[in-house]
């Protein structure tokens, strides 16, 4: 049985138990303060492939492949995979679960991927649709420049509002029984979207997604960031997480003590120089996998929230001079 709280929010009954999960990165990631979370990092952007596109599929295969084994699970053990990428047609997943037989639903939520996959798979596995099920995604730096920016080799200048797409991917395998961090709640996002037309400020048009979301899992939860060791927005970056900051500020709210974002958090942005921070699905996608889970499980976190952002727009969307709609997705992870 679920409880519906409010509009938005379910809190799950019977909790959907993380099994095993996995990290994937490439060079810079293995260059940033996470490295040692990774479970497999390659130097070669392509990771051994021709294309960088194909280079995004073998980095999900390495990250459901390395999760199945620290599960000890064969892939016809999953009833279900929910994945997708930030590519056209999501072919970054599609060709990357194409050798491994499972039931697949392909999903689009832009850098918000990952909360959208891991909100429906714990969702089934909760209400007893699926024993085991497996949420996934990727992002890589030169596959999203090359479609929503400029390719490459172009060279063309960032700014300073600008984040590094992170090229990592993320794998979770959820199942209705185990001892591992628990699912206990999700909040499905709305799409919000105030204006913003600059393809090179993700922060500042995620950011009201983040807050309406955010509050939205206060609210129908009747808790408050100060009922969480963690509250985590994803991809936000630096610009994006002070602007939430100020909009909670503006209700009373302080999220100064334990908020932080994916994109402050993977790379070291100086030293790097990352501008504003990370962005991508494998921004959050690897944080969760790589490091807020193996704290969770060495117990120096207990309840998290987290709220992976994204994106919603197009090469095509933006060239038409739209503006970009975003969008949040809110779970509570237990220990």
């Amino acid at each position: 049985m679920q409880n519906r709280l409010g509009r938005q929010t379910v809190a799950l009954e019977q909790p959907a138990v993380i099994l095993s999960h996995a990290a994937v990165g490439g060079k810079q990631e293995g260059e940033g303060p996470l490295a040692d979370c990774f479970d497999h990092l390659c130097a070669d952007s392509f990771f051994g492939e021709k294309t960088w596109e194909k280079a995004e599929s073998a980095m999900q295969k390495i990250a459901l492949s390395k999760a199945l084994e620290k599960a000890a699970l064969p892939p016809e053990d999953l009833d279900y995979v929910f994945a997708g990428d930030l590519l056209n047609q999501c072919i970054g997943t599609s060709f990357s679960l194409r050798d491994f037989g499972i039931p697949f639903y392909g999903l689009y939520g832009a850098c918000s991927t990952m909360g959208e996959s891991l909100a429906l798979a714990s969702l089934l596995v909760s209400g007893g649709f699926a024993r085991k099920a497996a949420a996934m995604t990727s992002s890589h730096f030169c596959t999203a420049e090359r479609q929503y920016r400029m390719p490459v080799p172009y060279g063309n200048q960032r700014t300073p509002t600008a984040q590094w797409t992170a090229t990592a991917s993320g794998c979770v395998i959820l199942g209705a029984e185990g001892d591992g961090p628990k699912i206990t709640a999700v909040t499905c996002g709305k799409i919000v979207d105030k204006g913003i037309c600059d393809a090179n400020n993700m922060g500042a048009a995620m950011a009201p997604a983040a807050y309406d979301t955010l509050a939205a899992h206060f609210r129908a939860t009747g808790t408050g960031p100060q009922d969480y060791d963690l509250v985590l927005t994803g991809d936000l970056g630096v610009l994006g997480h002070q602007i939430v900051t100020e909009f909670f500020q503006q209700d009373g709210v302080d999220m100064s003590k334990n908020y932080q974002d994916c994109g402050m958090l993977l790379y070291d942005i100086q030293k790097q120089d990352m501008h504003a921070g990370a962005s991508g699905c494998g921004c959050s996608a690897s944080v969760l996998c790589g490091y807020l889970l193996r704290q969770m499980e060495a117990n120096h976190l207990r309840k998290i929230l987290f709220a992976p952002t994204g994106a919603l727009l197009s090469p095509t969307s933006s060239f038409q001079g739209e503006s970009i709609p975003s969008i949040c997705h809110a779970l509570t992870i237990e220990k």
